[in-house]
């Protein structure tokens, strides 16, 4: 029996992506061990976002072989798939193995095995995936959490944004059929999840392959008819407590979508909306189909339907050509939309994209500053945002027992994401608790009583 260890980089598609992985190397007979352990095998589900991205990811590799110069090393995912001959010539590298190949993780290890018994060359499994239509199909029966689990329902994106490779490492728009999609959450139910988040590289695309679509254009609307087909049918789900959606793109957002959103039950109100720039003129150097005027109209369409919903965001700071008066634009328009939650990011060059070839590079010093302004910014808005819920009675989803201080407490989140804290000894861990939100028990904690 040979021993796996696996590490994960990236966003929340990697991390469904492995624990599939994960599920078939145990059920064919290998041992998962943590990843700082000796193995016979590393496995290291990488990243390809930003040029940061990458250097974390040969990091991983070369930790892996450097704890065991034995074992087989194997890259997979979107750096394999990017920088395929840069791992080729990684000596840390034993295997490669590209996006849309992970479901056969099993079999391309052992054809490994065969091929190299004394484990002395590379070898590679990197499909050309600008050129696939195939949505890879990998069914989830467990996770690695307890009560949350990730559901993919697409991959690939269509979008071109400037600063971004994931169209080259993930391919275009391929779309998960609905009754794969609701068979794998049934299953999950029955194993006792009682929250889903639907996610993928560009899930507002969702179904766009079926129907023969193209991108939309400028402000036009994304359909939003398969994607809520498919939000109705799994929140009539028995069992089925939760419904949590990742990233949006902002142009799928209309009344009339939301206004069916509302009628579903089981659909937290939380909506990542991802903005990158609060000013016109560079969300138009990104590529992005939208104005702040017309983001700031599907921000309001949102609170006009959900009483207070979380509304999350992406924000790129220092991108080619921002000038302080575009920054000072930025600032002016997240103070006025106010967000729950920012995630900031000075901006990084990658090498394959529009963006890096820019000359009006802006330097690091001056982008560092304007995330730490952005990030005071979030920090203020953030804490306003949960001080709101306080003396409200909200329903709670535990997921796991926290010692502070010298209390016990079950950790939990809200439907609006709030994250929330129940004093107790027991371990309640799965289940639903409504109770009084009293306060703060720390900056990002809400004590309920």
């Amino acid at each position: 029996m040979k021993s796996v260890a696996l590490h994960n980089l990236g966003c929340k598609v990697n991390t469904y992506e492995l624990d599939v992985m994960r599920q078939k190397l145990h059920e064919n007979g290998y041992s998962i061990v943590s990843f700082d352990e000796v193995a016979d095998i590393y496995i290291v589900n990488t990243c390809s976002v930003t040029n940061i991205a990458d250097r974390k990811s040969r990091q991983m590799l070369h930790q892996a072989k450097k704890r065991n110069p034995q074992a087989v090393v194997v890259a997979v995912g979107c750096y394999a798939q990017t920088g395929t001959q840069q791992a080729k010539e990684d000596e840390a590298v034993d295997l490669i193995v590209g996006n849309n190949k992970k479901k056969d993780i099993v079999e391309i290890l052992e054809q490994y095995f065969l091929d190299h018994p004394d484990k002395t060359l590379h070898d590679t499994t990197v499909i050309d995936i600008n050129k696939t239509n195939q949505y890879e199909e990998m069914t989830l029966k467990t996770t690695t959490e307890h009560t949350r689990a990730y559901i993919k329902i697409q991959d690939g994106c269509n979008q071109f944004c400037s600063y971004c490779i994931i169209p080259y490492a993930r391919g275009r728009v391929r779309s998960r059929q609905e009754k794969d999609i609701l068979a794998e959450v049934e299953n999950l139910v029955s194993s006792g999840f009682r929250e889903i988040v639907v996610t993928g590289i560009h899930i507002s695309s969702y179904g766009m392959d079926f129907d023969g679509k193209k991108n939309p254009v400028g402000t036009e609307a994304f359909d939003y008819h398969r994607l809520l087909s498919l939000l109705q049918k799994l929140n009539r789900l028995e069992g089925l407590s939760r419904i949590r959606l990742g990233s949006l793109e902002p142009r799928i957002i209309t009344r009339e979508f939301v206004q069916e959103l509302v009628k579903l039950e089981k659909l937290c109100p939380h909506f990542h909306l991802s903005l990158q720039s609060g000013c016109d003129e560079t969300l138009h150097r990104m590529n992005r189909h939208y104005t702040t005027g017309e983001y700031l109209e599907k921000v309001k369409i949102l609170r006009e339907c959900f009483p207070n919903p979380a509304i999350t965001t992406d924000v790129i700071t220092g991108f080619p050509g921002e000038t302080d008066e575009e920054f000072e634009k930025t600032k002016d328009f997240l103070d006025r939309v106010h967000f729950y939650e920012m995630h900031i990011f000075p901006y990084s060059k990658r090498k394959g994209t529009v963006a890096a070839d820019r000359k009006d590079q802006v330097p690091d010093r001056i982008k560092k500053e304007r995330s730490s302004i952005l990030l005071e910014m979030e920090r203020k808005q953030s804490a306003e945002y949960r001080r709101k819920w306080i003396g409200k009675t909200e329903e709670v989803l535990l997921e796991e027992q926290k010692r502070i201080g010298e209390e016990m407490y079950q950790i939990g989140h809200t439907k609006n994401y709030v994250r929330v804290a129940v004093k107790t000894d027991e371990n309640l861990s799965g289940q639903l608790h409504t109770g009084l939100i009293t306060g703060f028990l720390q900056e990002d904690l809400m004590r309920m009583e």
